[in-house]
This record gives C-alpha cells, sequence and structure tokens, in this order.
C-alpha cells in the first residue's frame, strides 16, 4: 500500500520542486450494464487507459442498484486495484477516477470519488477540471452549516448536489449547474444510474459509447472507450448531462452552450492520449501538424531531429517530414521511474534528468541536432536535456517548442504553477535561450498552433482557451484560489 505522502524523486512529479512539465489534470470514468458482469474490471481498464492524465491516485465506486462500495487510495491505477479488492466492487453501474491534484494536496482524504449518504440515496462524484468560485462556495456551504472533511473543490460539489432541490438527480444538477464557474466534466454515480455532465464552456474533453455487448459508457478520453471496444462514441457536449442506465441512454440539454466555447488548446499539445479524438480531431495528426508549423517558421540547418519522449514523438515526425531532416531517437526515456520508495544518491539527486533520460550517443555525435519538445514552464528539464545531448556529441542543439511561450497560470484544471514559476513571463526568449544552453530556442507562434489544430480556418479559429499563452481568460479568474488554499485548518 502507498504511504499518504509518498517519496517521490524530486524534479520528476514533485510540483514544488519546478518539474518542467505542466501536470496532467484527471481521467474521468463511468460505466452502466445491464448484466454487471464484470463491472469493476470494466471501470479498472477505463482507468487504465487514462493512467496519463494523473498518477497521485485512483478510486473506483460501484453500485449494485441500492449500495454503493469504493475503494480509493493513493497510487497507480494498476497499483491502488488488487485482485482482492475487486472481488469486493461488483454491481451494474461504476464510476472512476485517476488523480493528479489541482485543488487541494495528495492526501487519503482529497482522492475521489467522494461518497456521501443523501436523503435521495448515495452519490458518488468524480471529477476533472477546476472551479474558479470553489472559495466561495466553500464559504457558503461553512455559513449554512456543512461540515467538510476535504480541500478539494470536488467535495464542494458533491455537497451542493446533495442538498439541491428537486425530484430526480438530473433536476437537482441542473438546479445546481448555474453556481458553478470554471471547469468541469464530471461521473455521478447514484444507486441506479450513472450520470455525466460537462461544463458549458467545453473546458475538458467526455465522450460517451455504446459498449458492444450491452450498456454505456462515458470517459475523458475516446482512448479508454477504444480499449473497450466502445461503438457510437459521440462528445458529451457543452452544458449536457448524460445519463446511463444499463441499456438506455439519455442526453439532456441542461445549460445553452457558452457563445464562444473554452476547449483547452492543451489537450492537444500535450495531455490527450496520442491515439484519443476530441472534436473531430485525432490527436497525433495535430501534433505532427503543430512540427510541420514549427518547421515552417522556424527552421534551421540540421541533421537530425529528435524529440523528448514521449509526447514530442509525432511533432518531431512532422517537423522532419516538413524540412527535409532524419528524424531519429535521440533520448531513451525511462517510463517506470513514476514514483519510488527508494531515494537517490546525491549525485542522482543533481542529475534528476539522467534517472528520466539516456542518451543515445551514437545517433547524436558529430550532429547537429533540433530537439522537438511540447512546452517549456518553468526550465528546469530543458538545461540539463541540452547537456545531455551536448555531453553525447552533439555540435549544436536546437530546442523548439511546440506551443507559444507559457506566460500565465492556468485557473481550469492545469496545474502549471503561479504566473512567477514560470520562465516565460519573466524572461525573453533570448535570455532563455542563454539559461538553458542552446543554439538556438524558438517557439511555435499562436497562429501557427492553431493552424496545425483547425487547419481549415489558417490560424483564426475560436472557440479555444489559450489563456495560459495570452492571459485573455474566457471568464475572470480573480477569486480562483491556490491549489493549495483550503488546507490550513485541515492540514
Amino acid at each position: 500500500m502507498f504511504p499518504d505522502t509518498p517519496v517521490h524523486i524530486r524534479g520528476l512529479h514533485d510540483p514544488a520542486s519546478g518539474d518542467d512539465q505542466p501536470h496532467e489534470e484527471c481521467g474521468v470514468f463511468g460505466v452502466s450494464t445491464p448484466h454487471g458482469e464484470g463491472i469493476a474490471q470494466l471501470a479498472f481498464f477505463g482507468l487504465f487507459a487514462l493512467q496519463h492524465r494523473g498518477q497521485e491516485a485512483a478510486g473506483i465506486a460501484v453500485s449494485d442498484g441500492s449500495r454503493v462500495r469504493c475503494h480509493k487510495e493513493t497510487g497507480l491505477v494498476s497499483n491502488v486495484f488488487t485482485p482482492a479488492t475487486m472481488a469486493t466492487l461488483s454491481g451494474y453501474h461504476a464510476i472512476g477516477h485517476t488523480r493528479y491534484s489541482t485543488t487541494g494536496s495528495n492526501v487519503n482524504r482529497n482522492h475521489q470519488p467522494f461518497l456521501v449518504e443523501t436523503m435521495h440515496g448515495p452519490l458518488a462524484v468524480a471529477h476533472n477540471g477546476n472551479l474558479v468560485n470553489a472559495g466561495a462556495l466553500r464559504e457558503e456551504l461553512l455559513a449554512k452549516g456543512f461540515g467538510l472533511t476535504a480541500t478539494s473543490d470536488t467535495e464542494v460539489l458533491t455537497l451542493m448536489l446533495a442538498a439541491a432541490g428537486g425530484k430526480t438527480w438530473e433536476d437537482r444538477i441542473e438546479r445546481t449547474l448555474p453556481a458553478w464557474k470554471g471547469a468541469y466534466s464530471l461521473v455521478m454515480l447514484v444507486a441506479d444510474r450513472v450520470i455525466a455532465v460537462r461544463d458549458p464552456w467545453g473546458f475538458r474533453p467526455m465522450s460517451v459509447g455504446r459498449l458492444p455487448h450491452g450498456g454505456y459508457a462515458v470517459a475523458s478520453e475516446t482512448c479508454a472507450l477504444n480499449t473497450l471496444g466502445c461503438l457510437d462514441i459521440s462528445e458529451v457536449q457543452p452544458g449536457e448531462i448524460v445519463t446511463l442506465r444499463g441499456p438506455e441512454l439519455t442526453r439532456r440539454q441542461a445549460l445553452t452552450p457558452a457563445v464562444t466555447s473554452a476547449r483547452c488548446t492543451f489537450e492537444f499539445v500535450y495531455f490527450s492520449r496520442p491515439d484519443s479524438v476530441w472534436s473531430g480531431r485525432n490527436v497525433h495528426h495535430v501534433r505532427q501538424r503543430l512540427g510541420e508549423q514549427l518547421a515552417i517558421e522556424s527552421g534551421v540547418d540540421a541533421d537530425v531531429v529528435i524529440p523528448v519522449p514521449d509526447s514530442s514523438i509525432p511533432a518531431a515526425i512532422g517537423y522532419s517530414r516538413q524540412a527535409g531532416i532524419e528524424h531519429n531517437d535521440g533520448l531513451i526515456k525511462n517510463r517506470y521511474i513514476g514514483r519510488t520508495f527508494i531515494e537517490p544518491t546525491q549525485d542522482l539527486r543533481e542529475r534528476g534528468v539522467a534517472l528520466k533520460f539516456n542518451a543515445l550517443t551514437e545517433n547524436l555525435a558529430g550532429k547537429r541536432v533540433v530537439m522537438i519538445d511540447d512546452s517549456l514552464v518553468r526550465g528546469t528539464t530543458a538545461g540539463p536535456l541540452v547537456k545531455l545531448v551536448r555531453d553525447a556529441g552533439a555540435t549544436e542543439v536546437h530546442l523548439r517548442i511546440t506551443c507559444p511561450p507559457i506566460t500565465h497560470a492556468c485557473h481550469f484544471g492545469v496545474d502549471m504553477g503561479h504566473d512567477g514559476d514560470l520562465m516565460a513571463a519573466r524572461l525573453t526568449v533570448e535570455e532563455m535561450r542563454q539559461l538553458i544552453g542552446a543554439d538556438s530556442l524558438a517557439f511555435l507562434s499562436l497562429e501557427g498552433m492553431m493552424r496545425a489544430i483547425e487547419p481549415e480556418h489558417d490560424g483564426h479559429a475560436t472557440g479555444y482557451c489559450n489563456a495560459c499563452f495570452t492571459g485573455d481568460y474566457p471568464m475572470p479568474v480573480h477569486e480562483a484560489p491556490p491549489k493549495l488554499s483550503f488546507e490550513g485548518a485541515l492540514s
């Protein structure tokens, strides 16, 4: 069993250490079948396909029609669920969650799904996103006498739903939705069904599909539905409530979609799995086009193009194809480094990137290298990677980033840190280049990124949230709470 506060290598998964990647948000999954056979297994494999969206904790709640059982722990999906724990999770309906914390710390009380008993029966909730008005909503609950046991905005959502009026859960959800401002793709489990809902801005992806042997499933990404062989996959629309009850699927437009939607472009740049489809667009193909645009905008004479694995591989292929430069592997990633209970030596701690990547000297020695990465956040990993490639014998290292400079924090479910943590918020591109030690550094333009996402609009697509690049948020964020702002009394 994982401890409440796991030991992990600083610089690899610790936000406080200055990790150079934005952190995954969360993954949610729901499933309902008429026969109930293997319901926990279906939820497990759905969550397993969403593991990339969060590695801090995982949980599954299952209902047999009257009673809900829940199991959740710190750790990866494959560690949290054993044959023994799975054997206790029998029923017809299930939801699951894999977490990276964006509001509230990574401790047991914040793990999801949240499960409460209400006057209308059991209610379990799992959430992907972040509410910008969570602080005000939390204060309202406290003022009404509610006791709060966690420091996550998901608990706030759960208690608001539990106290809502209405004849059905769908009615209660519809009454409560207007109070929530921000990003939420939710799955809810009640006694006899699974309910999914997506915010009217459409920040986070969510899709639903029909299981091949009866029933339906809903998930943050289509890759999880494909894993289960789902058919007739479609998006849960912004502001829509979708109910899964065995062989029945019902849809209800509870809120009018925002006039201008706010789909997160970072889903295409980094978060979503390459085989997922969102807004009708395959993520892998979009990333290839990001690389092509980079080559058009900031091409350079070089001998080889290498990706920083794994999310930058498609972009490196696109860059190579557009530039006519060989694509090859230059960095090998240790994909099993995620979490460790063994403290590294001081030398390895100082060379943290060497625990995660090794350079292929044979592909780099004597070469002018273009290194493709998906983002540059705090700048703590880019420098060591450039040095690793140079130490392998590269004569030049040109760093190319498949999105614009990240200059503003995200308040909608992506943990990028605060504005002051962001390298591009305080340094020019040239200053960043000098600090990183690259021969050149270039970012994809905002127009180029949007051209890659929606080529038919030639870089002028609307309906996406690019606030982390522009500071132009789709709604006021002055109320948005810092990640650990609710920890105080419950720390």
